[in-house]
């Protein structure tokens, strides 16, 4: 169980929370005392939404991120205003922002025409004056020009329980004849009458003294087990697949532009598979990832000849484009809408945001493809797209989810054939072989891996470890999209043990690889006991052939050991023969599926620490 880190966005910087035991109060570095929301709805699905808070500062360390707040918006369909922004100060002084502290960072186009891909706009305050024991205020208004889909709105908000709030109130007004729904979760719901042809619901909550969690891994996030609110107008996700396919869709039309192109593109190669792995590659390789995909601004695809022309594109732009040149040769495909963040499970209220990626499902072939990330292999996801919902374009069926990463595709083979010296010092060959996850990641970072980076890489790999070493560094062409790829050290390094004399040296990887048996061990040593976490599963294998010096007499190696459960197996085995010492590791790691529950974490660390036992038992000699 390989253990994925992420950072979620929405880990509150501004909760400031000081050490403390789970269940204790917090020693908070900054409260919100208001934290008022109030959304008005039009017939047309557009929105007046105003913001307004109050944070006291607490601590000193909170002084410095406080200073500025911000409202980002789409300049497309969007106009922001700050309404109010001051520094109180406790006797009662309020010290309004200044107009020279405002900034304004833009996205835009050259003169009246408008922005390539994005037009995200953000405006920033600089509180003034800013010390401990002062409250900020501030509070904003968006209006909004143009729905995203014509007459639909959605919205969803939490709130982290390690923050406080005093006074949180959310209001959204709306037409009395708008169909909508939803739900609220850990705050107390107020409906309101109907009165000239609008309803509003209203929610409230207060946090005022939170507790310490001891969640650490936010890497699978669910909304519906945190405080929050959703409303949407959509009554299901079906309603925004076909919102959006009402605009993408027409856009993939195969135009003579896009069919000779993809006939050159396939021009030398046979058969449906073939053909769809030459045009993805085309697209993941030629044409550049923009970002900015659903959500605020834009949620129709460009024109395909733009695209082309710039070649640049955001996620609609890069599935309306293969979809394109899929149909050209006859290859049905269908785009297809996934959350690219930390959600893994679909929240019953519908909302745009929650599917905020785009990607392609070839039905003939029963795959998904993202061509966004330009260093995936044809037949494969990034791990971050796997074992999620998904929502079809075209075919959409309740429940379907892209497929996880088959634990048996990751794998590391390593062998070093190494030497100890009468002086203590090391030198071989690693060798190392890679396939699945592991191989990609690797061929990633050698693409970037300039000449010169390559002839100082194991000098500077010594060097970061604090040892003094050199040696070559060889590996396969990285350029081609593949799921396998192999590289080669020779090392040499100083001061590895020391001799003459006794002592004790560790059997442990000389040169850095993408995954040794230590990471999948070490990984485990905190499990996360109260969330899901993001996992793959993978293996590991691990051979050392070591010459050990005539004169050194071992005292003692490490025991031979085999260890297992329903989802991993270990096996370690030691024999020193003359003066060789041939060690031959191998971790298997069988997690099922891209989320492990917290059991899972419990079961590893048990089965980790017996692991790092045995690695980190050294070989004695005098």
């Amino acid at each position: 169980m390989k253990i994925r880190i992420a950072c979620l966005a929405v880990l509150f910087a501004c909760c400031g929370l000081a050490h403390a035991a789970a269940g204790e109060p917090l020693d908070l570095q900054s409260r919100y005392g208001r934290y008022h929301t109030t959304i008005t709805l039009a017939e047309n699905g557009t929105a007046v939404e105003t913001y307004e808070w109050s944070r006291t500062i607490l601590k000193e360390a909170a002084v410095r991120w406080s200073k500025r707040a911000s409202v980002t918006y789409s300049t497309s369909v969007q106009k922001a205003e700050v309404l109010a922004a001051y520094t109180q100060k406790p006797d009662g002084r309020r010290i309004d922002v200044p107009k020279d502290n405002y900034q304004l960072e833009v996205n835009g186009g050259k003169e009246k025409d408008a922005p390539v891909f994005s037009d995200l706009t953000t405006l920033t305050v600089v509180f003034p004056d800013v010390s401990v024991g002062d409250t900020l205020v501030f509070s904003y208004r968006t209006t909004q020009t143009e729905p995203l889909f014509p007459r639909q709105f959605a919205t969803t908000e939490t709130f982290s329980k390690q923050s406080a709030f005093d006074d949180v109130s959310v209001k959204i007004d709306y037409p009395a004849s708008m169909w909508v729904q939803y739900e609220a979760r850990g705050m107390t719901q107020k409906e309101g009458t109907s009165i000239q042809g609008r309803k509003s619901v209203e929610w409230t909550y207060s946090n005022p003294q939170p507790v310490k969690s001891e969640r650490r891994d936010y890497s699978v996030f669910d909304p519906e087990k945190e405080t929050g609110y959703s409303f949407s107008t959509f009554k299901s996700y079906a309603e925004i697949v076909d919102a959006y396919g009402a605009r993408a869709l027409p856009k993939a039309a195969v135009t003579e532009r896009i069919q000779k192109l993809s006939d050159e593109i396939v021009t030398d190669k046979q058969g449906a598979r073939e053909h769809a792995r030459a045009l993805y590659e085309w697209v993941a390789k030629n044409i550049t990832y923009a970002g900015n995909c659903i959500g605020l601004g834009t949620v129709v695809p460009h024109d395909l000849p733009f695209v082309l022309d710039n070649k640049m594109g955001d996620c609609k732009d890069h599935a309306t484009l293969l979809q394109a040149l899929l149909t050209a040769r006859g290859i049905k495909s269908t785009q297809a809408l996934i959350n690219a963040g930390s959600v893994y499970r679909l929240p019953r209220i519908p909302v745009v945001s929650t599917v905020n990626h785009v990607i392609n499902y070839l039905p003939e072939l029963d795959l998904y493809v993202d061509s966004t990330v330009d260093y995936i292999p044809f037949g494969m996801l990034p791990f971050g797209d796997t074992d999620k919902p998904v929502l079809l374009v075209e075919g959409f069926r309740d429940g379907t989810r892209t497929p996880p990463q088959p634990a048996s595709a990751n794998l590391q083979r390593m062998k070093s054939v190494l030497k100890i010296a009468a002086d203590g010092s090391i030198s071989g060959t690693v060798d190392v072989h890679e396939r699945g996850q592991h191989a990609v990641e690797s061929r990633a970072s050698a693409r970037k891996m300039t000449k010169e980076a390559q002839e100082d890489l194991v000098k500077n790999m010594f060097r970061s470890m604090g040892a003094i070493g050199s040696g070559k560094f060889d590996k396969d062409d990285p350029t081609e999209l593949t799921d396998s790829y192999h590289y080669k050290a020779d090392i040499k390094m100083e001061h590895f043990t020391k001799l003459p004399g006794s002592g004790a040296f560790y059997i442990n990887p000389v040169f850095s690889t993408a995954a040794p048996i230590s990471n999948f061990a070490v990984s485990a040593q905190e499990p996360e006991l109260e969330a899901d976490i993001a996992c793959s599963g993978g293996a590991s294998n691990e051979e050392y052939v070591i010459e050990l010096p005539k004169t050194m007499k071992v005292l003692s190696v490490p025991d031979n050991l085999k260890l297992s459960n329903t989802f991993l197996s270990y096996s370690a085995s030691y024999r020193l023969k003359g003066n060789t010492l041939t060690v031959k590791r191998a971790l298997d790691d069988r997690t099922k599926g891209s989320v492990c529950p917290p059991s899972m974490s419990i079961e590893y660390k048990k089965f980790a620490e017996k692991v790092l036992d045995n690695l980190r038992t050294p070989v004695l000699y005098k």
